[in-house]
């Protein structure tokens, strides 16, 4: 193994975010006095284990200029797609340039702006052998299936179904082929571990908190004002008790 390999931040910010019902992309929505997106990139550029960002935004999107100076060199601007996958891979491909293909890339979502910096340390010690792995926090509800008007048709065992979150840490090389191997195959690519799936692959679960929520609806705001709130509760007893 190269004891000299990197570890990345890849975070694809060009979706709209249709079910927020907002005229601004969710990305760019204000939590705690920053967009979502902004909230993102600094949980990955304040960690020290990252060496570098990339974030893929719209073709068109000029809003992420205004905090270009604030990040600097530590992140790297490139052009998205029309889906996330796109996006992830433009990423990837411009990262290729300046980075090695096996170094780790770990795709993280614009709309979670919780990420834990303890998470990010438990996905690099647990999964930087083999294949990789996602952050993922097991199901506790009971999960039903029901028909699109809404009736119930099953109970489904939750034993061992756990919700994907991110980031998902997986190398440059490998990812890059995993997803154009997807696109080439025309499979559905749901998130990162769905493409490496594809090949054959079975990445490894690591438990996350899970406070690192999506935001999806605007509820989500007020529960993620919440959870940072109580994230600098922690770091400041944390502080006060050394």
């Amino acid at each position: 193994m190269n004891n000299r390999q990197r570890y990345w931040g890849v975070i694809p910010a060009s979706g709209v975010g249709k079910r927020m019902g907002s005229e601004l992309p969710k990305q760019y929505l204000t939590l705690d006095g920053k967009t979502l997106l902004q909230h993102s990139i600094e949980r990955m550029v304040a960690h020290p284990r990252i060496a570098g960002v990339v974030v893929a935004v719209a073709e068109h999107d000029k809003r992420w200029q205004a905090f270009e100076d604030h990040f600097g060199d530590a992140v790297t601007w490139v052009t998205g797609g029309a889906e996330r996958y796109h996006s992830v891979l433009n990423a990837l491909q411009v990262l290729n340039d300046i980075a090695a293909e096996d170094d780790w890339a770990l795709v993280h979502d614009a709309a979670r702006p919780c990420l834990r910096a303890d998470d990010i340390d438990r996905l690099i010690d647990e999964a930087n052998t083999g294949i990789g792995g996602i952050l993922a926090a097991p199901v506790s509800d009971t999960m039903k299936r029901a028909n699109a008007d809404g009736s119930i048709t099953e109970t489904v065992n939750r034993a061992g179904l756990w919700r994907a979150l991110t980031p998902q840490m997986f190398r440059i090389g490998l990812l890059i082929e995993a997803i154009e191997h997807a696109m080439t195959k025309g499979l559905p690519i749901t998130d990162e571990a769905s493409a490496i799936e594809s090949l054959g692959h079975r990445p490894k679960i690591v438990a996350g908190h899970p406070d690192n929520i999506k935001i999806t609806i605007p509820q989500d705001l007020e529960l993620a004002q919440l959870y940072l709130q109580q994230q600098r509760t922690v770091v400041k007893n944390s502080e006060n008790n050394r």
